[in-house]
């Protein structure tokens, strides 16, 4: 009898696994500050999960992380390209704190993106190591028979940090993407 009600249990606690796999999946990888993610990456036409798995990455969605670099806010941007992205986006009385603003930070680092995805032909792999390095580094790289061939690709990232950001943002976007089934988050619509 004993045995019976142990299967009986562990059936019940197999069925519940599969039934509520997808909100227990979610509560542990959420997604937070969607309305400005999803605004802005429509906006400038980049990949929402991309940004949610940089933002994962970056400061695990604490608005007011601040790096030694001083690189602040959820995407970590530098008060330097703030002051620069604030200018080119024609924000009046911009200051470096306003950089842990949710939405400021979010559509700066996205407007930010995008211009990585230009400079770079939407290479993800050198989109995300400039976002990391600085697209001054990826140049030089890409000029460097030591770590490109062809110099359009690197075949090596002379940066440790580098080289595990990229691994660290490819893993939550594969994530996100196999996670969250939204259709505003459909690839096709930032291409």
């Amino acid at each position: 009898m004993k045995k019976r009600k142990w299967i009986i249990l562990l059936f019940i606690f197999i069925i519940m696994i599969y039934i509520f796999h997808p909100i227990i999946v979610e509560m542990l990888f959420p997604i937070k500050f969607q309305k400005h993610i999803m605004e802005y990456s429509k906006e400038y036409q980049v990949d929402p999960y991309l940004i949610a798995s940089i933002i994962k990455v970056e400061s695990n969605y604490n608005p007011y992380a601040q790096s030694s670099k001083d690189a602040r806010g959820l995407m970590q941007v530098l008060p330097s390209t703030g002051k620069w992205a604030a200018e080119e986006l024609g924000f009046k009385n911009f200051y470096p704190e306003k950089l842990y603003d949710p939405e400021t930070n979010i559509q700066i680092g996205i407007w930010y993106i995008k211009k990585l995805n230009q400079q770079f032909d939407r290479n993800l792999h050198l989109v995300l190591a400039a976002y990391n390095a600085g697209s001054g580094n990826i140049c030089k790289w890409l000029e460097d028979k030591r770590y490109s061939n062809d110099g359009e690709n690197l075949e090596y990232i002379p940066f440790e940090e580098t080289r595990n950001y990229i691994k660290k943002v490819l893993f939550y976007y594969n994530l996100y993407q196999r996670i969250y089934n939204l259709d505003e988050f459909k690839e096709e619509n930032y291409e």
